[in-house]
């Protein structure tokens, strides 16, 4: 009889033993997943100053990913400045909550498929992402016909 008790409690240990395992395992896949997504706030860095440039969100939407411009980073960043450049719709309109990157979806470890504007031309390019250094950063590509025609910036994550 003893040893049946033993034995029920040793189950019972290894039961908890086991769920609790399968629990990290299933945050540590998630917390993967997260560092996989380009999904946050992005701090962008201008390619020819070095200087951080501006805040952009990136959110998720039926598998479409879109970038708004959420704050600038300048010293003298106004936030009722307004895209000069822009056409179309865009013209005239702040900066400040402007959606800048859209139409991107996962393609395997890349997201790819949209656009994104620069407002200080109101140039728009094809647009490609990834993430990499763990999530920390974004190589985000800009090109004009195809990926070789073009940069790529370093953004880092905020959160």
């Amino acid at each position: 009889m003893r040893f049946s008790i033993l034995g029920g409690r040793a189950r019972r240990a290894g039961m908890q033993l086991a769920v609790a395992a399968a629990l990290i395992g299933s945050a540590a896949i998630t917390w993967a997943q997260a560092t996989d997504s380009p999904v946050g706030v992005w701090r962008t860095i201008d390619d020819k100053t070095g200087k951080p440039k501006a805040l952009i969100k990136i959110a998720e939407q039926n598998g479409e990913y879109t970038g708004t411009i959420i704050k600038g980073l300048e010293p003298n960043d106004d936030p009722n400045r307004v895209c000069t450049a822009c056409t179309g719709a865009r013209k005239g309109q702040k900066m400040l909550g402007m959606e800048i990157m859209e139409g991107i979806h996962k393609d395997g470890d890349v997201y790819d498929g949209g656009h994104i504007l620069d407002p200080e031309n109101g140039m728009n390019y094809s647009c490609k992402l990834k993430v990499v250094d763990g999530g920390q950063k974004l190589k985000v590509r800009g090109y004009l016909g195809i990926s070789l025609l073009g940069r790529t910036q370093t953004w880092i994550r905020e959160q």
